[in-house]
């Protein structure tokens, strides 16, 4: 069975850092990107950034340029979102997604509709 599994969501201080992990298994996702994504309450999922491992592209959102990367973690088929600086826009349910194999980067590689398997997701809430 495909699936993807997200951890890491935890509680973080404003400014501080936090690692997510994005697991996949039952097929390798090498030639694909996988998307992470963000649901706040009350808010629309948002597309935050990809990565193909193929060969390390990545694209991120405006918002998360210079304080989040992506990247392919030491286990096989795991991608990483390091979050650096966070700040009060930066928590909700990260999502994890495998997404296209050909990629334009730009924001139109991160609409939904091109992501056909998800994560069930993992917190990250900023201490106020």
């Amino acid at each position: 069975q495909v699936q993807l599994v997200e951890s890491g969501g935890d509680l973080v201080q404003p400014g501080g850092s936090l690692t997510l992990s994005c697991t996949a298994s039952g097929c390798s996702f090498a030639d694909y990107a996988i998307g992470w994504f963000r649901q706040a309450p009350g808010k629309e999922r948002e597309g935050v950034g990809l990565f193909r491992k193929l060969d390390g592209t990545t694209f991120y959102r405006e918002s998360v340029r210079g304080r989040f990367t992506i990247t392919g973690g030491n286990a096989k088929n795991t991608v990483i979102l390091q979050m650096t600086n966070v700040v009060p826009d930066d928590p909700a349910v990260y999502y994890c997604a495998k997404g296209p194999a050909v990629l334009k980067l730009e924001m139109s590689d991160l609409r939904e509709e091109l992501y056909d398997i998800w994560g069930q997701g993992t917190q990250v809430t900023v201490a106020s």
